[in-house]
C-alpha cells in the first residue's frame, strides 16, 4: 500500500493555535517559512514593502489550501507605523506568539572600507534596529501571552566574511550577538530567542546580493553536503525553533550551511 502524502500526514499541527509575524515574507525563505508555519497550523502575519507582494503571496498561498491561516499587510520595517500595523494585525488573530524577523537589505557590494555612511546606516537601520525593535514590541505582546518564540535570519555571512559584503556580514554577526543579549533578558518570561544563519540559498535576494552565478561555480566544491541549501530546509529549522520542541534551546544560532565550517 502506498504511502499517504496527504498534507495532514506530512505535518503534525506543532503550531496549533499560535499566531505568528513574519516579516519580508512574500518571496524567498521569509514566504517559505510563512507557508510552512501555516501547514502546521499558525495563523501567520505575512508582509511585504509593496502591496502587490502581499497579494501575490496571499493568492498562491490560497491557491494551495492555506488561504484561512494567513493575513497579509504592507510593512517596511524600518518604519515605525509599519511595525505597529504587523502587531495589530497579529492581534486581531489572538496572538503574536512568534516571530521571525527575516527582512534586510544589501543596497551595495563593496570593500568595507569603500562602504559610504549612507548604506552602512541603512543595512542597520534595516538588518539589526528594525530586528531589535520588533523584538522590543513582540516582547511586551509575549509577556501577556505567557511566552513566546523570537527567530532572526542572520546569515552565514555572519561567520565567513566576503571582502565585498564586509558590511553586511557585519550586520548578520550583530544579530548573533543580538539574540544572546535579549534572551538573557526575557528568559524568565517564558520567550526563547534564537538566529538561524542560512548558507548559501538561492533567492531572488542572495543572487542579487551575492551573484550567485560565479558562486555556483567557486563554492559548491566547498559545501560537504554538495548542494545548495533551499528555502524549505530553512523554514523547517524556522518551524523547530518556533515549536514546543525547541523549548529549552535559546540564545543559539542554527547555521543551515549544509557543512560549511562556521565560527567566530
Amino acid at each position: 500500500m502506498m504511502a499517504d502524502t496527504s498534507t495532514e500526514q506530512l505535518y503534525n499541527n506543532r503550531l496549533k493555535g499560535k499566531v505568528a509575524i513574519v516579516t519580508a515574507s512574500t518571496d524567498g525563505i521569509g514566504f517559505a517559512t510563512a507557508k510552512r508555519f501555516a501547514q502546521e497550523g499558525a495563523k501567520v502575519v505575512i508582509s511585504s514593502r509593496h502591496q502587490k507582494n502581499v497579494d501575490r503571496a496571499i493568492s498562491q498561498l490560497t491557491k494551495e489550501g492555506l488561504g484561512e491561516n494567513v493575513v497579509g499587510t504592507v510593512c517596511h520595517v524600518a518604519k515605525a507605523d509599519d511595525r505597529k500595523r504587523i502587531f495589530n494585525e497579529a492581534l486581531k488573530l489572538g496572538g503574536p506568539h512568534i516571530l521571525v524577523s527575516n527582512a534586510a537589505v544589501n543596497p551595495a557590494m563593496c570593500h568595507i572600507t569603500e562602504c559610504s555612511e549612507s548604506i552602512w546606516d541603512k543595512i542597520f537601520e534595516v538588518n539589526v534596529k528594525a530586528s531589535f525593535l520588533l523584538a522590543k514590541e513582540a516582547h511586551t505582546y509575549f509577556q501577556r501571552n505567557g511566552g513566546g518564540r523570537i527567530i532572526f535570519m542572520s546569515s552565514l555571512a555572519g561567520y565567513i566574511l566576503s571582502r565585498l559584503l564586509g558590511h553586511y556580514s557585519v550586520s548578520k554577526t550583530a544579530l548573533i550577538s543580538l539574540a544572546k543579549a535579549i534572551a538573557n533578558d526575557v528568559a524568565s518570561d517564558n520567550i526563547t530567542v534564537n538566529c538561524i544563519a542560512p548558507g548559501y540559498i538561492p533567492t531572488k535576494f542572495s543572487n542579487t546580493a551575492a551573484k550567485w552565478e560565479p558562486l555556483q561555480r567557486t563554492v559548491l566544491t566547498n559545501i560537504p553536503l554538495k548542494r545548495f541549501g533551499t528555502t524549505d530546509d530553512v523554514a523547517g529549522v524556522a518551524t523547530f525553533l518556533a515549536s514546543d520542541d525547541s523549548s529549552y534551546i535559546t540564545g543559539e544560532t542554527i547555521v543551515v550551511g549544509g557543512g560549511l565550517a562556521s565560527r567566530l
